[in-house]
């Protein structure tokens, strides 16, 4: 059931309604503030925390969010998380990771079918068969992976620490997963020989660099790219980096112009904070990502389903994994 309009709304949402107005058009936010509202109020009823990835829609990362960022980060905040519920708006391999961090707390994600073409790219299997290709090699695996392929795996990483991750290792040689193009960046910044899987992610690895160049050519904009892009992509950025490092760089560089060659979400929730830059965006919607809505989390938080499981044995293994990519961005040794 749809929530009610109530005309006082947009007094007391006045900020957030200002907020929204400047990242979506304006006659969606009265749409939004009911759901928003809603919503706040089955949190407090459930002692729940709402986790947004940075590529969700600004009426959820600004709307309902307590805890945003990137993956990285809402790993760390689900690792130290005291809450009983936890709602993960994002897609299934982050909410699966939530629960192995805090097996403790209830873990649900208001799409099931919130899947990543990058995490159906590998299984477990392909991981056991590629340790009997290369005896000895430690598996690093980037996040954006099953619980089953993690629990393979010696250490997990993210984009923002995947060669600490893997020079931690200790090893020549290192099996890296699944992401080829983020692999191959990696690679080009450590003398540890990497052997890569053919993954790749359906929103990155579309851009192509005439894209690129004519962001920069038409609208005179710096270039910003994720290492999940193509190689030529990354050739033309003045900046590569993940989630968490093209906000530092912005902060740093306060660029007048500027292209974020990644998801379109991000550039629109990045804009409240750096106002005086103009954001170009060639960018690619996350279709999985767009799943997660107001209303799914407002479901979500009403009924306490779905709900993210992790078999024990699985979890097991994977948080060891887990708990070493956290131990290095903590300087520790693994």
């Amino acid at each position: 059931m749809k929530p009610a309009w109530r005309d006082e709304l947009l007094t007391e949402y006045a900020g957030l309604a200002d907020k929204l107005e400047r990242l979506l058009p304006c006659l969606e936010v009265p749409m939004h503030l009911p759901w928003i509202d809603a919503i706040q109020a089955l949190k407090r009823e459930r002692g729940a925390v709402v986790m947004a990835h940075s590529y969700q829609s600004p009426e959820i990362f600004h709307g309902v969010a307590d805890v945003t960022g990137d993956s990285l980060a809402l790993a760390q905040a689900a690792a130290d998380c005291d809450a009983g519920v936890v709602v993960l708006c994002g897609v299934h391999f982050m909410a699966e990771t939530a629960k192995i961090l805090a097996p403790h707390v209830k873990v649900l994600i208001p799409d099931a079918l919130a899947g990543c073409s990058l995490a159906d790219s590998i299984t477990a299997a392909d991981v056991r068969m590629l340790r009997a290709r290369h005896p000895g090699a430690p598996v690093v695996t980037y996040v954006n992976t099953s619980a089953d392929v993690k629990a393979e795996s010696d250490a997990c990483c993210t984009s923002a620490n995947a060669v600490q991750v893997v020079e931690a290792m200790g090893a020549d040689k290192v099996i890296f997963l699944p992401d080829r193009y983020l692999g191959a960046h990696v690679a080009s910044q450590t003398d540890v020989q990497l052997v890569l899987w053919d993954g790749r992610c359906e929103v990155h690895e579309t851009f192509t660099a005439a894209q690129a160049r004519h962001a920069r050519e038409r609208f005179d904009a710096r270039l910003v790219a994720h290492p999940e892009c193509p190689p030529e992509v990354l050739a033309e950025a003045d900046f590569v980096g993940s989630t968490s490092a093209m906000g530092a760089w912005l902060e740093r560089e306060q660029p007048e112009r500027v292209a974020l060659i990644t998801e379109c979400s991000m550039a629109d929730n990045l804009r409240l904070r750096f106002p005086a830059t103009e954001f170009i965006k060639p960018c690619n919607l996350c279709p999985h990502m767009k799943r997660i809505t107001l209303p799914n989390i407002h479901a979500c938080l009403r009924d306490l389903v779905p709900e993210v499981t992790v078999p024990e044995d699985v979890a097991i293994r994977a948080r060891r994994a887990l708990e070493r990519m956290l131990a290095v961005g903590r300087g520790e040794r693994i």
